[in-house]
């Protein structure tokens, strides 16, 4: 097989996923943004296949979630502004009409999250800041106008969304442990009126687990994805009535509900385990289905004749396309992947399945390479999160590792989302416990089938991965040959204090207070076991980063150097939690493949 160029994988662009992109109020214009040139742009163009995109905006900074204002000539977006990688955003409006760019929250001293909606007349925003230490819900006019306070949960708010009608807007909030609740709150009402309450959805007095909160285009149902038991579902919340109805009830999770724009159709992804689909229903009618391919499907948005949904998979970065809810039929959109890169050579993930330390079968994607054998390198790469899971993604640094015959195995370790609520949890106060051990447990798993050789053994992840590489190499240091934990923390007691708010309130409900729990979390924290370490390890970290300080990798290299380790830290002042600027993703995620293979390839 030939080797895949890192970086020349890694330069391919991609759309952004985490985040969503907007279709204009006549349907005709599509906005999202892409780091086309390395870096996070807006891009807007028309949903015809003839049409090329257009940068929006020449104001300095990643830009992301995009929003048009609900004006039929869509002459005006929103959008939030990273400038520093501190996710620390400011909320920006852009005038198509005299291509001016307004930042409404300048000099800023706090943060807001990304997530913003509109109200219906196009005056105003409805914002989520945490001004006052918490994450609450604010609306923003965009004339200068003070800022308004709407409403404060008193846990960190991630989502708000306008109704249509402008009489409601329903607010996600984290809730206990990783679930998160909506409130529906009233506004835009008269005073003078009979008083409206807040609503927030519970099944029979229980607060539900519920996100993602989409208004029907009539404001009479509010979507949302929520679990009553094992999985996500999509419910339907009446307003009026106070009625609770589901669309559609299944093994797998349905999320990212979204309505088309007669309201008479509803739509959202399921996921099981690693593939994904868009699913359909359109009153009574029988349960539709479409895909790209066997990858990943993300924030549909309904047209006039079918839906514009993200998807990436192992052969291609994410692109937006276009799909024919009648016959199936794809257009893409926008195209990432250059012409030298078509026609290469990609190895396919498969889901498999292995035994935990305690028997219990973990869910891995496996990369195994055209050389797989007993004397092949092989690396465990662990995701983040750890809410999160791997899936069939454009995943540039496994595909190159597979491409130099490196065996790369990605635990969905317990922790992980898609398999279950139970799974999702069984690491509750336990985090740096059972999933060190899930995904230690996969080292055996490759040398008994003969994919690896158990001495050319390395481990590396990002974010809760990274502290779990460390979690590895200090609770299991005889079965790696080296690691690199990039943006990792590991020290629960340091990082927390060190954290913003909202990721503190995650830290507790996960691990439990501090002092209470306070010899548990040592007992989780790598940072307290270094002398352990018995082969070297790398550690990348971002100045700005708010989710896992830079203090902490600091820390921990100072005290390995003392204790005679052999390690390495590289510190991107410049950057945060996700690395912006593409040549330094590039320059880490190099040395990080360089690092190990100074001891796999020797």
């Amino acid at each position: 097989m030939t080797l895949l160029n890192l970086a020349q994988l890694l330069r391919v662009p991609h759309v952004e996923s985490g985040l969503r992109f907007d279709i204009s109020p006549d349907g005709q214009r599509l906005t999202f943004s892409w780091n086309k040139t390395g870096r996070w742009e807006l891009y807007e163009r028309g949903l015809n296949a003839s049409d090329s995109p257009r940068p929006v905006s020449e104001i300095q900074g990643a830009k992301f979630s995009p929003r048009y204002a609900p004006r039929p000539d869509g002459s005006m977006l929103a959008f939030a502004l990273d400038l520093d990688g501190s996710e620390s955003y400011h909320i920006v409006v852009h005038d198509f009409k005299t291509n001016t760019t307004t930042d409404l929250t300048p000099s800023i001293a706090y943060a807001h999250q990304p997530n913003i909606s509109w109200s219906p007349d196009g005056q105003m925003l409805a914002v989520l800041s945490d001004m006052k230490g918490q994450f609450a819900s604010y609306l923003l006019p965009i004339d200068g106008g003070p800022v308004r306070l709407l409403k404060n949960i008193f846990h960190p708010c991630w989502d708000a969304v306008w109704s249509p009608d402008g009489q409601w807007i329903a607010i996600e909030s984290e809730s206990v442990a990783s679930d998160r609740s909506i409130h529906i709150v009233p506004v835009g009402r008269s005073r003078k009126g009979p008083k409206v309450s807040t609503i927030q959805l519970k099944v029979n007095d229980k607060v539900l687990n519920a996100q993602q909160p989409a208004w029907s285009p009539d404001s009479k149902f509010l979507a949302f994805s929520a679990e009553l038991d094992e999985w996500h579902d999509i419910g339907l919340f009446n307003v009026e009535t106070k009625e609770l109805t589901w669309a559609n009830q299944s093994t797998g999770d349905d999320t990212q509900p979204a309505w088309s724009q007669s309201g008479d159709t509803i739509g959202w992804i399921h996921s099981e385990g690693a593939r994904t689909s868009f699913q359909f229903k359109k009153g009574s009618a029988d349960l539709g289905q479409v895909q790209v391919g066997v990858g990943v499907h993300y924030w549909p948005k309904f047209t006039a004749d079918g839906i514009v949904i993200l998807y990436e998979d192992s052969s291609r970065p994410c692109d937006l396309w276009k799909i024919n809810l009648e016959n199936g039929a794809c257009e893409q959109l926008t195209n990432s992947l250059p012409d030298e890169l078509k026609d290469a050579e990609f190895i396919q993930p498969e889901e498999v399945w292995y035994a935990g330390k305690d028997g219990v079968q973990v869910p891995a994607l496996l990369y195994r390479s055209k050389t797989a054998g007993k004397d092949s390198p092989a690396v465990i790469n662990i995701h983040g999160g750890p809410n999160w899971l791997y899936q069939f993604l454009w995943e540039p640094t496994m595909s190159h590792m597979a491409s130099r015959g490196w065996t790369v195995l990605a635990p969905n370790y317990r922790g992980s989302t898609g398999y279950g609520k139970k799974w999702q949890n069984a690491s509750r106060y336990d985090m740096g416990g059972v999933d060190t051990d899930d995904c230690a447990a996969g080292v055996k798993y490759l040398v008994e089938n003969g994919l690896a050789d158990k001495n050319k053994i390395a481990v590396t992840g990002r974010s809760h991965g990274g502290f779990l590489t460390m979690s590895c190499m200090t609770t299991y240091p005889e079965l790696f040959a080296v690691g690199s934990a990039v943006v990792p923390f590991l020290n629960w007691l340091k990082s927390h204090k060190d954290s913003r708010e909202d990721l503190q309130h995650w830290n507790i409900e996960n691990m439990g207070d501090p002092e209470d729990n306070k010899e548990l979390w040592i007992a989780r924290s790598p940072y307290f076991f270094l002398d352990k370490i018995n082969a070297p390890v790398q550690m990348i970290s971002g100045g700005n980063d708010p989710r896992c300080p830079a203090s902490d990798a600091i820390e921990a290299r100072d005290k390995l150097v003392e204790l005679g380790k052999e390690v390495e830290l590289l510190l991107y002042k410049d950057e945060g939690h996700s690395f912006l600027d593409i040549n330094n993703v590039i320059d880490a995620e190099e040395k990080c493949v360089e690092f190990m293979a100074k001891v796999l390839e020797k």
